[in-house]
């Protein structure tokens, strides 16, 4: 057994009782199944490990870094500063980094504005209201390569970091239809980390871990309860209002909103 750095022991090495008493009152008993089955499995091997953790702010990496501090690693969390619409995201990352008790937060500055070619990187609206999961195209809410540009950055700090282990938040089902959000993509990034890095010649593996990457926003919003986890500190909108609320109606509030209400759970999020 492998006893987390932060003071607790991880639920999936010894005691079920928290995950029981959340299972029990998970309302929807396709969702309870799936979550029994799940919870802790695919993270223990980052126990005592240094991981990265690529932290935006978001529902989906708050998971993912609550994961990794249940499961006993020693996250070092990156943030991106790419000077996104929604740079209150930096706050969120702050609280939830601290929350975890990250090792190491840094916040990177990469402006990405200088490129454009995006709702949130552009002066471009963000769509509203309009249908979830069935556009044909890609939104124009993807900045281009951002997870490619990303994931290299966490390659480069882990590499640095003498780490081995990547932790990111993709989700390739209910999600904006992203193509580097696709296990394809994550597959083919590890390959290549080996091929493109010192320590990959050296022989070392390094291994990117999507633990989110086949859950619905309901699965991913029990995970976040399961956890103990105060999803409130997360942010998701891509287009804050004035007044600093979640607009309620960008595809990243509604498919937030949505996956509260699949998963039968209180959403504490401020909505405009």
């Amino acid at each position: 057994m492998c006893p987390s750095p932060y003071g607790f022991v991880p639920n999936w090495a010894a005691g079920t009782a928290r995950a029981a008493h959340f299972l029990g009152a998970v309302q929807h008993p396709l969702l309870r199944a799936r979550l029994a089955g799940r919870i802790g499995r695919g993270m223990q091997d980052i126990c005592g490990k240094t991981v990265i953790v690529l932290l935006s702010g978001g529902l989906d990496s708050m998971v993912c870094a609550g994961l990794a501090s249940e499961a006993g690693a020693r996250i070092v969390a990156l943030t991106v500063d790419y000077n996104q619409r929604h740079r209150v995201e930096l706050d969120s990352a702050a609280r939830i980094a601290g929350h975890v008790g990250a090792a190491e937060h840094i916040i990177l500055p990469l402006d990405l504005r200088r490129f454009g070619g995006s709702a949130l990187t552009a002066d471009i609206d963000v769509p509203k209201d309009g249908p979830l999961g069935e556009a044909s195209d890609i939104p124009v809410t993807y900045v281009p390569a951002r997870n490619l540009i990303f994931l290299s950055l966490t390659l480069g700090l882990a590499e640095a970091r003498r780490a081995q282990d990547i932790v990111i938040g993709v989700n390739a089902l209910d999600y904006s239809g992203y193509p580097d959000c696709r296990p394809e993509f994550i597959s083919g990034f590890e390959s290549l980390a080996r091929l493109a890095t010192r320590d990959g010649d050296r022989g070392v593996d390094f291994h990117i871990h999507a633990p989110l990457q086949h859950m619905t926003k309901a699965d991913i919003a029990a995970e976040a309860a399961r956890l103990g986890l105060d999803a409130g500190m997360s942010w998701s909108c891509y287009d804050p209002t004035p007044a600093g609320l979640h607009c309620g109606r960008c595809d990243s509030c509604r498919l937030r909103s949505k996956g509260f209400a699949d998963a039968g759970l209180a959403d504490p999020t401020r909505y405009d």
